[in-house]
């Protein structure tokens, strides 16, 4: 990066991005921006997904440099693309893909770059009375023994925040840190942003849960196509403002008639579905052309359900009904897709891409046979495949050559949903279908999986934390808890309310059998 020599630098800033740019190639990811983020402060950042927030996130952090501009930190510059310098810093970040180790201990996780050693060997009873001082100063409870394998999203949360405040962090940056948390889980979450704040650590915030944003933020800026388009204490902004800056329009719904009846016939359904200690006995029937909803808490077993569906849980147990032809249960994904069923995984990022791959390869990974002859794949029919099912969403970058890791959470979301398109099942499941998107991408996606049920005539199922869009998207909703299906809503006629759904997964007012 270029110092500005010019460019003065109040003294309550913490971080002061100065004409930042960042260019791939042709493309300019972040465009000459400056901004300032005051000490002490959550500062939220928010924008449609390629306006260039993980771009700006990613040169803070020294995970990439800068093209041009300057980063200060409390008044100093920031080498580029150096972590080691960005840590030294006093800066920590919290990724929306989560950085703690499957095979180490909550202990372990927490001092991970930061192990406290006497005499050059590990002293691990320091490390762990000092972590159960950090869970009590949390008023969390996560056993010092857990395996990072076995805890809940939530709680693998909590650690990375732990260590970052174990690094005695002065900047904490947050990248959508709610975006698979329950109801109290979030509340819990940011209700720890304000003590932290309270203690004087500056909050970078990235959020698409403009809610959340409004409610924690002491300050909003907004980002399209890699510029600054307005900043403004949060209590000058709302909802329908910052679409507004974010999008260029108001338009956030999902407009689709409502039409299944009950004389429609069933086109999928799944009888006594059994995963032992997860999920018992689940049935469920799919009409043509409709879109199934599954809601509930985090931990109700709607993830393992569609997964149990999809092959991907061999120890499952049950059997389905396709368009009138009774099957076993599949045991593989691939025998899954095979009898027409295909899931979109909660993890894009290790489930539905390969990163280093490109748009075109991943699109047609599961229909080789339409791109390829004698084992050899034709690039150009490829590349008109894929941008043919793409063209029904906004990528913000043009296809091309490059691999799909560069492209923002949300266009790599369509790419996944184009994929399984073209794979063309008889039954999607789709689950997390707007994790950690912008409104304007998360309106595309609903779209194209109203589209796809209704003009395909086909079965689709669809889950989310986020219970509203489960409710926008949603001809008939079924509500699980603990593993089994607690109540039923029809969507058809009207609206269900958000409290219908709640009330059945917390038990309220539900007659037991």
């Amino acid at each position: 990066m270029q110092p500005q020599a010019a460019h003065q630098v109040d003294s309550d800033v913490a971080i002061d991005f100065s004409n930042v740019t960042k260019r791939y190639g042709h493309f300019t990811a972040v465009n000459d921006i400056t901004l300032a983020v005051r000490s002490g402060e959550v500062h939220s950042l928010v924008g449609a997904n390629g306006a260039g927030k993980s771009t700006l996130l990613g040169i803070l952090s020294g995970r990439t440099s800068a093209t041009e501009g300057a980063i200060r930190v409390f008044g100093a510059e920031l080498p580029s693309g150096s972590p080691r310098a960005s840590k030294a810093a006093g800066i920590a970040i919290v990724y929306q893909e989560l950085t703690v180790l499957p095979a180490l201990t909550a202990v372990a996780n927490v001092f991970l770059g930061n192990e406290k050693v006497n005499a050059g060997l590990l002293n691990e009873s320091a490390m762990r009375t000092r972590y159960l001082a950090r869970c009590k100063d949390f008023g969390i409870d996560i056993p010092p023994e857990a395996l990072g394998r076995e805890l809940s999203v939530a709680s693998a949360q909590m650690l990375e925040i732990m260590r970052a405040v174990e690094l005695d962090a002065r900047i904490l940056i947050l990248d959508e840190p709610t975006a698979s948390l329950s109801y109290k889980e979030r509340e819990f979450l940011l209700e720890l942003v304000q003590r932290l704040k309270s203690r004087g650590v500056t909050i970078m915030l990235v959020s698409h849960n403009l809610d959340e944003v409004l409610s924690s933020s002491d300050r909003v800026t907004v980002l399209r196509n890699g510029r600054v388009i307005e900043q403004r204490e949060s209590s000058r902004w709302d909802k329908r403002s910052l679409v507004r800056a974010m999008t260029g329009n108001d338009a956030i719904v999902v407009a689709h008639q409502r039409v299944p009846k009950p004389s429609t016939p069933n086109f999928f359904s799944a009888r006594n579905v059994t995963l032992p200690g997860v999920i018992e006995g689940i049935s469920l029937e799919v009409k043509t052309g409709e879109v199934l909803g599954l809601a509930g808490l985090v931990g109700a077993g709607r993830t393992t359900l569609l997964r149990s569906l999809a092959g991907a849980e061999p120890a499952a147990t049950g059997a389905i009904t396709i368009d009138g032809s009774d099957r076993p249960l599949a045991r593989s994904p691939r025998s899954a897709l095979d009898q027409g069923i295909a899931l979109l995984p909660e993890e894009r990022k290790t489930e539905g891409l390969v990163l280093g791959m490109t748009i075109g390869d991943n699109v047609t990974l599961p229909a080789l046979e339409k791109v390829s002859t004698a084992g050899l794949v034709h690039r150009k029919r490829q590349f008109d495949i894929a941008q043919k099912l793409l063209s029904q969403f906004t990528l913000s970058r043009a296809m091309g050559d490059y691999p799909v890791g560069e492209l923002s959470g949300g266009n790599q979301q369509k790419v996944v949903l184009s994929k399984l398109l073209l794979a063309d099942p008889q039954v999607l499941l789709i689950d997390e279908p707007t994790r950690g998107i912008d409104v304007a991408a998360k309106v595309e996606v609903l779209q194209a999986i109203r589209r796809f049920a209704e003009e395909k005539q086909r079965a689709v199922i669809v889950t989310s934390t986020e219970i509203e869009e489960v409710i926008e998207v949603a001809d008939r909703i079924l509500v699980m808890a603990n593993g089994r299906i607690v109540g039923e809503l029809d969507n058809s006629n009207a609206h269900v309310a958000l409290q219908d759904v709640l009330d059945l997964a917390f038990g309220v007012n539900r007659k037991e059998d």
